[in-house]
């Protein structure tokens, strides 16, 4: 991997969801800041380790002005990250955010979501690579880098059973195929970790050997082999992301890093919870940020 086009990337991107657990964590001492101070407190002590830290359409804006000089900006375009149509899974957009208020907010990269679903119905995959569509070109005509994740499932399957576990590499094999595609005009693909290692020999249920394992990393990714690829951390404990990152690096597999969310700051909504945020960002300092270091040495 080229050093220059390594992302040691953070999210914290979680909308009404975190929103709700920062409130519930604070229990009486909740207040209305609490959410921006939250978000603000990560952005400025992790994003001194990291080269971006993503952050919501809803919540960007304001957020803009506190990034470190080191760290680039990221804003998703979503209206609420996995709020989605009902019944569809398609992503809405946001009401407060249009793609060409990007440079003016002085933001050079775009990240987009999109449920997607390989053996589901042909129809709704058609609407949904429409959107994607549209998203990449409108990053296209307004100079953007467009990071695309698409996220995946089964209609019949549930993940976390040794059922999906099997087919998840196929799964991510796919939908990267698919949106590797020149009409999406990605620049970037931030994807799942294309196997549960709690199926994996050495790490749970001896569902996959290592070697197995290892071939579906490299299986999976094969199809952005013409563009930087991005693992994201899906909510997994941080030890296990730290594996997939060493995995896949054992693998040979070609990506550029990680895009990294609640693997490295879930334990700290606790913390401000009960202690505030003088804690929070104490804990963000001597834990967060040796997190953020160790993913970025497992890329080595």
């Amino acid at each position: 991997m080229n050093q220059s086009s390594a992302i040691h990337g953070v999210a914290v991107d979680a909308g009404s969801g975190l929103e709700a657990t920062i409130k519930t964590a604070r229990g009486n001492r909740a207040s209305p800041d609490d959410f921006i101070i939250f978000k603000r407190a990560v952005l400025e002590v992790l994003g001194q380790g990291a080269s971006t830290v993503l952050v919501d359409a809803q919540t960007g804006p304001e957020l803009i002005p506190d990034y470190p000089a080191t760290c680039a900006p990221m804003v998703a375009y979503e209206a609420d990250v996995y709020h989605f149509a009902e019944g569809d899974k398609i992503t809405l957009l946001p009401d407060n955010l249009s793609i060409e208020d990007y440079a003016r907010l002085g933001v050079k990269q775009l990240k987009f979501f999109m449920y997607y679903a390989p053996d589901d119905d042909s129809g709704l995959n058609s609407r949904k690579q429409e959107v994607v569509a549209s998203v990449g070109q409108q990053c296209v005509d307004h100079e953007l880098v467009f990071l695309m994740e698409p996220l995946v499932y089964h209609p019949a399957l549930q993940p976390g059973t040794k059922e999906y576990a099997l087919l998840k590499p196929d799964l991510v094999r796919r939908a990267t195929e698919e949106f590797a595609g020149e009409r999406y005009y990605a620049d970037v693909l931030k994807v799942e970790v294309p196997v549960d290692l709690d199926f994996v020999e050495g790490f749970g249920e001896a569902v996959m050997t290592t070697d197995d394992a290892m071939n579906a990393f490299r299986a999976a990714a094969e199809p952005a082999v013409n563009h930087k690829l991005v693992y994201l951390s899906a909510g997994v404990a941080f030890e296990r992301f730290e594996a997939s990152l060493r995995m896949a690096r054992t693998a040979g597999v070609d990506f550029n890093g990680f895009m990294c969310g609640r693997a490295l700051w879930s334990d700290a909504i606790g913390i401000y919870g009960e202690h505030g945020e003088t804690v929070l960002r104490k804990w963000l300092h001597e834990t967060g940020r040796v997190r953020l270091d160790r993913l970025i040495a497992a890329l080595d």
